[in-house]
């Protein structure tokens, strides 16, 4: 188990996440499954990922550990189960209490959710067969503190385990509460491991513009990959 005591600026920067998180406060609807922008990128990431894993011989999914880092409301728990693992192999941690009670109100029994910081998991070293973050790097902007959660990571997965990382690379400028994470600071993350990615989901406004139109369209253009805001992949230790 990590015994890093938190500094008062790694203390200042949790409070300042979740400060952010409480303000940030999107349209009713906006991630909305019958929203069909939202559905695009939902099923274009699915079925990348899925792809992956299984070039990994992460097919079936069924024995697998797996852990979030900053699962928010437990999305990514509930697509794991539905891909195979078993809600007793699930764990999800995040800062917010009322994020994790929602995880709690949707998740199935068996799943075990904590209410903790990524940057000081409270699990032994390699626990975990998956380690996904999604969308949380670019919301921690402290330096030391991502490093701490990708060290952390590093940590809790097997030697045969694979880290799953999503999340943008773009910065936003109406939003100053989130920096993108570009390729060279993921392997300044991530120093000595095999780092696979790729650019995918089409810019979110672009994509609930055209969808509802068009799928078509909004796959070809993702197919360009300079319209595409995230980056995808696996990151494995050497």
């Amino acid at each position: 188990m990590s015994t890093k005591m938190k500094s008062p600026e790694l203390l200042r920067e949790e409070a300042r996440i979740k400060t952010a998180y409480k303000e940030r406060v999107k349209p009713a609807g906006y991630y909305s499954w019958f929203d069909p922008g939202n559905l695009f990128v939902v099923h274009e990431r699915e079925k990348i990922l899925l792809k992956a894993l299984r070039q990994h011989g992460r097919d079936p999914l069924a024995g697998n550990r797996f852990l979030e880092v900053g699962c928010g409301s437990g999305h990514w728990l509930r697509e794991f189960i539905k891909w195979g693992v078993s809600p007793a192999d699930v764990t999800g941690i995040d800062l917010r209490p009322d994020a994790i009670a929602i995880a709690s109100r949707l998740c199935p029994s068996g799943v075990t959710l904590q209410c903790s910081s990524g940057s000081a998991l409270n699990f032994q070293d390699e626990s975990f067969d998956l380690v996904l973050q999604s969308m949380v790097f670019t919301s921690v902007l402290d330096d030391r503190m991502r490093q701490q959660m990708a060290q952390e990571m590093i940590r809790v997965v097997k030697k045969s385990g694979l880290m799953i990382w999503y999340d943008f690379f773009v910065d936003n400028p109406w939003n100053p509460d989130v920096r993108g994470v570009r390729k060279a600071e993921i392997k300044r993350l991530f120093p000595g491991c095999h780092i696979e990615l790729e650019r995918v989901s089409l810019a979110l406004p672009l994509t609930k513009m055209l969808a509802p139109w068009s799928w078509m369209t909004c796959y070809l253009l993702s197919r360009m990959r300079f319209l595409n805001t995230h980056y995808l992949g696996l990151i494995q230790k050497r």
